[in-house]
């Protein structure tokens, strides 16, 4: 399955992406490996940014988060990357571990290479505390094999959270 499209609501979403999980986790050959985490700042200011963090055998897969955003000052987000033991899923985590970001985001942007993603979701308010994760609507964005991407039009400008899980690419011999 590729990932959420127009009919899913954040509980069928978060009920398969928990499942995924579930079946990596119950599976001693694909257990996940430690998540290597990065900091970084989200800069508003209206200009586009990225940031990119490798994960896995010779860095195999990799993780870049464009966006643009206004409003405020840095915010400190993180990146935090895993892989299966034998190295054939990986995840990638963008968010605001303070909970909700107070920056208004005009597009936003994570892509995998070296992967394709199974599954992708996107949150307006990460969790924190006592509070839960606050997915955006499905309408706010797109996943396409490689990338998850903001709406034009659509999306409201809120971003706390993405998460990507993605599946080996298959290379031809």
């Amino acid at each position: 399955m590729a990932a959420p499209s127009g009919g899913w609501n954040g509980v069928g979403a978060s009920l398969w992406a928990a499942l995924l999980l579930g079946a990596v986790a119950l599976s001693p050959a694909e257990a996940v490996s430690e998540p290597t985490t990065v900091a970084f700042d989200v800069r508003p200011g209206g200009v586009v940014h990225s940031f990119s963090h490798n994960v896995g055998p010779g860095d195999k897969y990799t993780c870049m988060f464009t966006y643009a955003s206004q409003g405020g000052t840095n915010e400190q987000w993180q990146m935090s990357l895993g892989t299966s033991e034998d190295h054939q899923h990986f995840t990638c985590t963008i968010w605001r571990p303070q909970g909700k970001s107070y920056l208004y985001f005009t597009q936003f942007k994570a892509e995998v290479r070296g992967a394709e993603i199974e599954y992708a979701m996107a949150y307006s308010k990460a969790a924190f505390e006592r509070e839960s994760d606050v997915p955006l609507k499905t309408e706010e964005f797109e996943v396409t094999k490689t990338a998850v991407a903001h709406r034009p039009g659509a999306f409201k400008a809120e971003l706390s959270k993405l998460v990507i899980v993605a599946k080996a690419s298959r290379t031809e011999l």
